[in-house]
């Protein structure tokens, strides 16, 4: 982590005394790291989110506060201990600081999570896949992904996420940054099959690694676009993970072919059932030349996700978030470093796992550089893209917002195999950005909100 300030010395020592809290009952610590987390939040860093867990501990029986009791009694004490420290002080009260005077000072984004292939190899072949288009024999080595974290942590990156390809390919030198950076937490979207016995150990052992798991649905929407027989293999490692009390998620992406099953209690009850302690929810999205479009979710669909999601946060004890949906929640936008970014297994630093266009890359510039460059402050200056945040994307729905930013930048297609022209990609996700505008439209002024007069009258 780098030397500490006075303050986040005093923080830290802080944070070891809360630490004991964590062996007693929780309903006796829960108020106990709230209020620790009230005092040395002095600048309102995370004001909001304590509002939030202040609701949780007012009303014991709400689903949150079943969902933090099962976190207390069904994870590993050492690994939820160190989940805190890393996740609540490193990640989200200190690192938030550090990021906030980074902006301040170099006027640009900072980011609060770092997505980046350590390969862009897979054991499987799903349909739609934007992975294989990179090509599949692309690798960062360890040198390079320990110095992005090393980087990141200076200017308070304290959260790490892998993708691929399947990150899970190079599952020893993930365990191996791990080890090196003990004080930071990371994440892996894996598809699982490559989970066993050996590797829960090793999770065990370094206490700071978390996986979410690639699931289309039930049996036959997963086999379906990820092969058959992958399924069994995703329940297999889930109960591998449930048994030795390791915390981990689901990965869901949202297809016009599977969304009745993904929306539906029957699979949010399952993936409770199977231990997920979480859901991260996201629509596809034809990126790569040649991805099918077909598989993109109408307008009905997408708005069937927003409300289905949503009534579950009421009863489910089950975290989720949709990337798309849930812009009203993080203020349109996250991407461009503002609140992630993405390093492909070239080193290309790109704005979002899904944006596959960079004027930087990891081997020849610094994070801070990427930051400050024309693609990123392209971002930077225009987030949010919309007055509507359900329409935060500036690729599905603003139609032209990233052709404008791409052309205005200079950037180039990062494709290894065939170079996508973003304005054929842009008219790929018209008629969906088209559709879903009076939709989003409708849900942002039924929930309160205002539209400006010329958001209103494109309608």
């Amino acid at each position: 982590m780098g030397d500490r300030t006075i303050g986040e010395q005093v923080q830290t020592f802080a944070l070891k005394k809360v630490l004991n809290y964590l062996n007693e009952d929780p309903d006796v610590a829960f108020p106990k790291i709230l209020e620790w987390v009230d005092r040395f939040d002095t600048s309102g860093t995370v004001a909001s989110q304590r509002k939030v867990f202040h609701n949780i501990l007012d009303h014991p029986d709400c689903n949150w506060y079943r969902l933090a009791k099962t976190i207390w009694n069904c994870i590993d004490p050492q690994v939820r201990a160190t989940f805190f420290e890393n996740f609540i002080l490193n990640a989200s009260t200190i690192g938030m600081q550090r990021q906030h005077k980074a902006k301040d000072k170099y006027g640009c984004n900072v980011p609060w999570a770092i997505l980046m292939d350590p390969t862009s190899a897979c054991n499987l072949h799903c349909t739609g896949c934007w992975a294989a288009e990179y090509g599949n024999k692309l690798n960062m080595d360890y040198n390079t992904l320990d110095n992005i974290i090393r980087q990141g942590t200076e200017t308070g990156t304290f959260m790490y996420i892998y993708s691929g390809g399947e990150p899970l390919v190079r599952k020893n030198d993930i365990i191996k940054l791990c080890q090196a950076h003990p004080d930071c937490m990371f994440l892996a979207f894996t598809n699982a099959t490559l989970i066993d016995e050996a590797f829960a150990d090793e999770m065990l052992r370094v206490k700071n690694f978390i996986p979410a798991i690639s699931i289309e649905g039930f049996e036959a929407e997963t086999d379906f676009r990820r092969g058959k027989g992958t399924y069994a293999a995703v329940a297999r490692a889930m109960s591998i993970l449930k048994a030795k009390h390791l915390p981990f998620g689901a990965s869901c992406c949202y297809t016009s072919k599977n969304v009745d099953t993904i929306g539906s209690e029957e699979y949010f009850d399952d993936l409770i059932e199977k231990g997920c302690l979480f859901a991260w929810f996201f629509t596809y999205m034809p990126v790569g030349h040649g991805a099918p479009t077909d598989l993109m979710a109408t307008a009905d669909q997408r708005k069937f996700m927003y409300d289905q999601v949503r009534k579950f946060r009421k009863t489910k004890p089950l975290f989720t978030m949709d990337f798309w949906n849930d812009g009203e929640y993080v203020n349109g936008c996250i991407a461009g470093g503002r609140n992630y970014l993405h390093i492909n297994a070239n080193g290309d630093i790109e704005p979002c796992a899904f944006i596959h266009y960079s004027d930087s890359n990891i081997h020849t510039h610094t994070l801070l550089q990427a930051y400050q460059n024309p693609l990123f402050m392209q971002y930077h200056d225009h987030q949010p893209f919309s007055p509507n945040h359900l329409r935060p994307c500036p690729l599905l729905d603003n139609h032209g917002a990233l052709a404008e930013m791409i052309h205005h930048s200079g950037a180039q297609s990062t494709d290894m195999l065939v170079a996508e022209d973003v304005d054929e990609l842009c008219g790929k996700c018209k008629y969906a950005a088209d559709h879903w505008q009076p939709v989003a439209d409708r849900l942002w002024t039924d929930s309160g909100h205002t539209l400006p007069c010329a958001s209103v009258c494109e309608k």
